[in-house]
């Protein structure tokens, strides 16, 4: 069924704005009420206050006194009477004998007449104000005695219609809607502005609408499994899924603290604190590899920043395997091509004739490759390490660089490296630091580098630790440097399409990862030398020890296919 638009439900701010306008109205309309009344009987009550003033003046009045005592009272008093109401602005002024026959009346046929009202406290020397329909209506009167020597020889009335104060207070009502009605204008246009901006915040939902984009918003933010940090325009957390916690590696209560505070590695902090936006830039932490997209908040002034983290951890990993792969692959090319020709020498030979040259020019080159395999077996039987070395090996002769493995490393031929200690760590620490050897000895006099591979006792703990060690005969790494050489993005190579200074920044994370060390100091001969140790599990390296005398033959068999 269509919604029809007029039934739909008034957003929050519209909703908001009809209750706040009924209740300004609300209070408006009581305070009005309450100052009328209150109004009113203030100024009842200052009614009486004049008129007992009036009241007691002309009481006691010298004149007043002198008249009464005269054969004819009114002659005297009438006059005086109306120029007391003029002056003062008082209705009605009664001067009457002790028996409340009037004197004097602004209804001069009144004169004579008995007057409306209580007297008797007046008759014993009191005054009194009360609320009393006469001659001109309802009003406020006062009523006190005219004595001579303590005797009561007269009464005064002074009092005001209230018809009069009725006036009166209409004019303060009057006043006071205006007031009010200026208050409820000004009020309605507050809360008019007030809930303009709110209806801009909220789009212009209803309650139920917010609640319902709340729950989802709280579903989606727990379901996903990557990372989303919201960061303010002060750059503190404002909010952070579960995916981002663990990425980023931090626990507690983290929303409201500066991303300079959640202890993250210096590169990831400054990309997080960068007011450019990032795409898909990769960043370390302590164990994992992260891409990161930064996306600033849109809103004419700067809000803060979305931050999006997945982990590519694995993904890297393999990507540097790929590599190792590409290059290997590289390497095989190449040494198919020269194979071909080599092969094509020995066919020419036996063509012409020369079997005895073609069988010599052949053997030295089968018995030149094996040397080198029985090199590198001979100094690391270990499988990976011996596998990885031979493929360098081939790479780094293709780029001119000569790749030496120590006579150090003949301590691993203790067999395969324990569970402990995966393959592919060992491949992204070791490949990595020859790559970047290879890279600095490149195109120096005797480009070389040296690899060593071995074991040896902690001079502190128990156990054994690996050790590796790659040496380069570059230009070396500047001592002031050491510390930047290993974070992501530092290199002295320039930028390919993929970016460079990540290679060291793996290993140092590998190292870590293996709660290891890794060195960079300056080679006797020059160069760089990098060393990384590794502390093995002291009963899978008594383990292995009891296999040894079996994996050498295995891994040369391995590598070299079994050839004699």
């Amino acid at each position: 069924m269509p919604r029809i638009p007029f039934l739909r439900p008034r957003s929050l701010a519209g909703q908001l704005f009809a209750m706040q306008a009924v209740l300004i109205a609300v209070l408006v309309a009581g305070y009005a009420l309450f100052t009328y009344v209150s109004d009113r009987s203030q100024a009842q009550d200052a009614a009486g206050q004049q008129a007992m003033a009036v009241a007691r003046a002309v009481a006691d009045a010298p004149s007043v006194a002198e008249a009464i005592h005269t054969s004819d009272p009114t002659a005297q008093l009438q006059p005086y009477a109306v120029r007391v109401m003029e002056d003062t602005g008082i209705d009605f002024v009664t001067i009457m004998d002790p028996q409340g026959i009037r004197w004097t009346h602004p209804d001069e046929s009144q004169i004579g007449k008995p007057f409306l009202g209580h007297i008797d406290a007046a008759l014993k020397g009191e005054s009194i104000t009360e609320t009393y329909t006469g001659t001109l209506g309802p009003s406020v009167r006062a009523v006190t005695p005219i004595t001579v020597d303590g005797k009561v020889i007269g009464l005064v009335s002074a009092g005001i219609r209230v018809d009069a104060i009725s006036r009166r207070v209409q004019e303060q009502v009057t006043a006071l809607i205006g007031v009010a009605g200026g208050a409820l204008a000004l009020g309605a246009v507050g809360t008019y502005v007030i809930n303009a901006r709110l209806r801009r915040h909220t789009h212009g939902m209803n309650a139920s609408e917010l609640s319902r984009m709340h729950d989802y918003h709280q579903a989606a933010l727990h379901a996903v499994r990557e990372g989303l940090l919201m960061l303010d325009g002060q750059y503190r957390v404002a909010l952070i899924n579960d995916g981002g916690r663990e990425l980023l590696g931090v626990s507690g209560e983290v929303v409201g603290r500066s991303v300079a505070d959640l202890g993250l590695p210096a590169p990831l902090t400054g990309a997080l604190l960068s007011s450019e936006p990032r795409v898909d830039e990769v960043q370390l932490t302590a164990d994992r590899v992260l891409v990161i997209n930064t996306s600033p908040v849109s809103g004419g002034e700067r809000r803060g920043t979305v931050v999006t983290l997945r982990d590519v951890t694995e993904l890297q990993s393999l990507m540097g395997e790929l590599d190792s792969e590409r290059g290997f692959t590289q390497a095989l090319r190449s040494q198919a091509h020269e194979a071909a020709n080599r092969l094509h020498t020995v066919v020419s030979l036996i063509e012409l004739g020369r079997a005895d040259e073609a069988i010599a020019f052949a053997t030295a080159e089968l018995e030149l490759a094996q040397a080198l395999t029985d090199q590198v077996v001979a100094a690391v039987s270990e499988p990976v390490l011996a596998a990885l070395l031979l493929g360098k090996t081939a790479q780094a002769n293709e780029r001119g660089v000569e790749l030496e493995v120590s006579r150090e490393s003949g301590g691993l031929d203790d067999g395969p490296l324990p569970r402990a200690l995966p393959a592919r760590d060992l491949v992204t620490i070791l490949g990595n630091l020859i790559d970047n050897a290879v890279d600095a000895a490149q195109g120096s006099v005797g480009a070389r580098v040296t690899v060593a591979a071995y074991t040896e006792s902690r001079q502190e703990e128990t156990g054994e630790e690996l050790v590796l060690r790659v040496t380069d005969t570059g230009a070396g790494v500047d001592p002031a440097h050491t510390d930047l050489v290993f974070q992501r993005g530092y290199s002295t190579k320039p930028a390919g399409p993929g970016g460079r200074g990540l290679g060291l920044a793996l290993v140092r994370q590998a190292v870590h990862r293996h709660e290891g060390t890794l060195t960079v100091t300056q080679a006797p001969d020059g160069g760089a030398r990098f060393e990384v140790r590794l502390p093995l599990p002291a009963t899978e390296t008594a383990t292995e020890t009891a296999t040894a005398p079996e994996t050498a033959t295995e891994t040369r068999d391995a590598v070299t296919g079994g050839r004699a």
